[in-house]
């Protein structure tokens, strides 16, 4: 994912965990809040207690995968920071399932646009 599309500073995630709104799914969480900028930007965490460095890298890559096809398709609105976070149960799950949990979250967020 390109760098204008990363949230990249911890004052950033910060800034969504105190003032974003969230939304739940048994596999991950979503954190949203405007950025006033042209572009969506994204963030994903992945804690230790999903294992090590290994698989916590191959559920990432997973998570980002999902949101750079979304993007591709234009599904994602623009003009907001978001941030996925994975939960215990995204261990077992594929690649299928994450995307269907992205899609699923966005469109509780309001965030899914049909393609444009």
């Amino acid at each position: 994912m390109r760098k204008k599309y990363r949230l990249r500073t911890s004052a950033d995630f910060e800034r969504l965990r105190q003032e974003g709104q969230t939304w739940l799914h048994p596999l991950l969480i979503l954190s949203t809040l405007p950025n006033g900028l042209p572009t969506s930007r994204f963030g994903f965490i992945v804690g230790r207690r999903l294992g090590k460095a290994a698989q916590r890298n191959r559920i990432k890559r997973r998570m980002r995968e999902a949101v750079r096809l979304r993007m591709q398709k234009g599904e994602i609105a623009a003009g907001w920071d978001l941030v996925f976070v994975a939960r215990y149960p995204i261990q077992q799950a594929t690649f299928s399932q994450i995307d269907e949990a992205v899609g699923i979250l966005l469109q509780r967020a309001g965030l899914a646009s049909e393609g444009r």
